[in-house]
């Protein structure tokens, strides 16, 4: 083992510094340099966040929507009622969600998709200024660049969707979670109530830290804050609403493991096929033993999720190295939470970057490779989403490749972040023993 990931790493090390003298034969010194100053990073996030203002320009001039900022406006203007017969329950999202949503209804209706792309502007302005603040002036400029391109690839989504909300704010967490994680539990616990997801993160940072039970006590008083005020505007026998809505689904079609379903649908095999769910606004699989895998997937996350928590709690007691931990914990329990969900909609890669961009800021060289697999999955899901996807619900045997090599490369950077994990807790025991 340890002569094979000794050649491993020598492959990845050739195959970055091939890329480095690529770059440094296509750019001018100048521009390489350009790229390496602080204020760059400005001009490239004012160029991005431009390029996407104009593209929804198209939308909101016409007083139109693009993509859930529909249903999101239909919920800001009609109000939160999941009695509603016939239309999608607003209650599909935990209960902060509400907040962004009706504040981007400030302006009317016709400007609501240029209020929520500000509301993220602003949000990813935040976050982009923590990273590249302080002790991280330097070294947050280059995981900086790397979240500019991959926006670019995932704007499209998180411009459009709740994930869009919830990164900045888990990016920031990230960053803080080493010097004030009792503010970091606070962040992912708001971040959590908006959407589920940053639990992924919040898990191995409490066993990670020292202060565990200091942050364990903040994230159930921001749940109890949550819980007080849902109960006080008179919503809160449905503040659990958002679990029951997921059981009830069904086998998304970008979920990985709905990969089979999706080739017997191409194939026509059996009555397979690809068909919409009205109820929840979703793209299904529908043949032999599709109802079961879905039935058999919230256990499987369970099962995954609690099989994580245990090689971090090993990996810790071997003496593993805190920050590096929870970090590689929280890409392994994010990617977990991606892998083994029945969903698996085209927005939730977007819930791997904010931890990708804090291991670059803690040690580049451990997480380029992690960060490699990532930008080929966010291009891969860009060319399903928002260019053809309509060939893929109606299984085109191309899309669905494409499809499953997204789905590969999740898998991979899964198995990465286990065996990075697993190895924390070896190379921590290997020096106790040499000591």
């Amino acid at each position: 083992m340890p002569n094979q990931r000794s050649r491993s790493s020598k492959i990845s090390a050739t195959f970055f510094d091939r890329l480095v003298r690529v770059r440094s034969r296509v750019l001018p010194p100048a521009v390489v340099a350009w790229f390496a100053r602080p204020g760059s990073v400005w001009w490239g996030f004012a160029v991005v966040h431009f390029f996407f203002l104009c593209w929804m320009a198209s939308f909101f001039l016409n007083g139109d929507t693009f993509s859930d900022t529909e249903q999101y406006r239909q919920w800001s203007l009609e109000g939160y009622n999941p009695a509603n017969p016939g239309k999608i329950s607003p209650w599909v999202y935990p209960v902060l969600a509400q907040i962004p949503i009706f504040l981007a209804g400030i302006a009317g209706p016709d400007l609501y998709l240029l209020m929520w792309f500000l509301i993220i502007t602003a949000l990813n302005a935040v976050g982009l200024w923590y990273l590249t603040r302080g002790p991280r002036k330097v070294s947050g400029i280059a995981p900086a660049w790397w979240w500019l391109f991959f926006t670019v690839f995932m704007g499209y989504l998180s411009f459009a969707r709740v994930e869009g909300i919830t990164a900045p704010i888990v990016l920031i967490a990230l960053l803080c979670a080493a010097r004030r994680p009792v503010v970091a539990a606070v962040l992912l616990s708001i971040a959590t109530w908006i959407k589920v997801w940053p639990a992924a993160v919040l898990a191995p940072m409490i066993i990670a830290s020292r202060s565990r039970l200091q942050m364990v006590a903040a994230g159930a008083a921001v749940t109890a804050v949550v819980g007080l005020g849902t109960y006080l505007t008179g919503g809160f026998k449905h503040i659990l609403d958002f679990l029951i809505n997921q059981g009830e689904r069904g086998m998304q079609l970008e979920a990985t493991f709905s990969t089979p379903w999706v080739w017997l649908s191409v194939f026509n095999v059996a009555g397979s096929k690809m068909a919409d769910n009205t109820a929840i606004n979703s793209t299904e699989v529908y043949g032999p033993g599709a109802d079961a895998a879905a039935f058999l997937m919230q256990p499987l996350l369970i099962v995954a999720a609690l099989a994580g928590a245990i090689l971090l709690i090993r990996a810790l007691r071997r003496g593993a190295e805190r920050e590096e931990l929870f970090l590689e914990g929280a890409l392994m329990m994010t990617t977990a939470f991606i892998v083994f969900n029945k969903v698996g909609s085209p927005q939730f890669i977007i819930w791997l970057a904010p931890v990708i961009v804090a291991g670059l800021t803690h040690d580049w060289n451990r997480w380029k490779v992690p960060a490699a697999l990532l930008m080929a999955i966010a291009m891969t899901t860009f060319v399903i989403y928002p260019l053809f996807y309509t060939p893929l619900i109606h299984a085109h045997p191309v899309m669905a490749a494409v499809l499953t090599i997204r789905n590969v490369l999740l898998v991979v950077l899964l198995w990465w972040s286990v065996q990075r994990t697993v190895e924390l807790g070896r190379r921590s025991q290997v020096r106790q023993v040499t000591l």
